[in-house]
C-alpha cells in the first residue's frame, strides 16, 4: 500500500504504486497514475489525466496536470506525461496539452526543475535538463537533452532550444537557440559555446573543435544561413563521433520555424 498521509485527498480513480509516498494535504485527482518510488510533497495538487513515472520527487505546493492556459481549450481529453527520476521543486506548475498541439505535455527523465518553474501546454522537455528558478516555458516549446535554462528566463511560444545549449540569467528567448550554443540577453544573442557543459558530458577535444567550427560558420564568417548549412554538411565525416553532432545541428536548423538567435 502507498504511504498516504491521513490529511491527503486521493481520488478513488487515481492509481498509485505501492511504494508511492503522499504528504500532508496533497490532492491527487482521478486519472492520475504514479509510479514506484515517487514522492508527492505537502499541499501538492495533481490533476488528471497525468502519468508520473518511477522515482520522481515532487516537492510542496507543486501543481501538475492543470488545464492548459489556452483560450482555445474546450475541455478536450489531453494529458501530462512525466518520466522517471525527475526533481520537481516547490510551486512548479505543469499544464496538460491541447488538441491543437498534439494533446500531450511531456517531461523526460532525470530533469532538475527548480522552484516556480512554469511548463505550459504541449511543451516537450527532454532528458537531463536543468531549469533554474522561475524559468517559464510558453506553449509548444521544445527543449533538447542536457539543456540548461537560466533563472528568470522566458521562452516564447513555439521556440526550440537544441541539445546541450544554455541560456543565461533573465534571457528573453524569442527565437530558436541551436544545439551546443550559449545564449543570453534581451534581445537574445548567442555569445559562444557551452564548452564546459560539453566537457562535462565527455565530448572529446576533437568533437568540441568541430562544434566550434559550426559556431564559426553560423555566427562569425558572415555567411547566410543557407551557406552555413552547406558548409556544416561538409564537416560530417571529419571527426570520430562527430557525424551525429553535425546531423543534430542540421536537423535543428532545418526544423526551425521562428529563425535562430543570431
Amino acid at each position: 500500500m502507498a504511504a498516504i498521509h491521513p490529511t491527503a485527498i486521493v481520488d478513488p480513480g487515481a492509481e498509485l504504486a505501492g511504494s508511492v509516498a503522499v504528504g500532508p494535504y496533497a490532492v491527487i485527482g482521478a486519472g492520475v497514475k504514479v509510479g514506484e518510488g515517487t514522492s508527492i510533497g505537502a499541499h501538492a495538487v495533481i490533476e488528471g489525466p497525468t502519468t508520473i513515472g518511477r522515482d520522481n520527487r515532487v516537492f510542496a505546493h507543486a501543481s501538475l496536470g492543470g488545464a492548459p492556459q489556452d483560450m482555445k481549450y474546450r475541455g478536450e481529453p489531453t494529458e501530462l506525461v512525466i518520466g522517471e527520476r525527475n526533481t520537481i521543486r516547490e510551486f512548479c506548475t505543469f499544464n496538460r496539452g491541447t488538441a491543437q498541439g498534439g494533446g500531450v505535455t511531456r517531461i523526460g527523465d532525470d530533469n532538475w526543475i527548480m522552484a516556480y518553474v512554469h511548463i505550459a501546454h504541449d511543451v516537450q522537455l527532454g532528458h537531463r535538463t536543468i531549469l533554474a528558478n522561475n524559468a517559464t516555458l510558453a506553449g509548444h516549446v521544445h527543449i533538447g537533452d542536457w539543456v540548461i535554462v537560466g533563472g528568470l528566463t522566458g521562452v516564447h511560444q513555439f521556440c526550440r532550444i537544441g541539445a546541450h545549449a544554455m541560456t543565461g540569467f533573465q534571457s528573453h528567448v524569442a527565437q530558436d537557440v541551436p544545439p551546443y550554443m550559449m545564449a543570453v540577453g534581451h534581445p537574445l544573442a548567442v555569445r559562444g559555446l557551452n564548452i564546459e557543459g560539453l566537457r562535462r558530458r565527455g565530448f572529446s577535444a576533437e568533437r568540441i573543435a568541430q562544434v566550434k567550427q559550426m559556431h564559426r560558420l553560423i555566427y562569425r564568417d558572415g555567411l547566410t544561413l543557407e551557406q552555413a548549412t552547406q558548409a556544416i554538411e561538409a564537416l560530417r565525416d571529419g571527426v570520430p563521433q562527430g557525424a551525429a553532432d553535425v546531423q543534430a545541428m542540421l536537423d535543428f536548423l532545418a526544423a526551425s520555424t521562428r529563425g535562430i538567435a543570431r
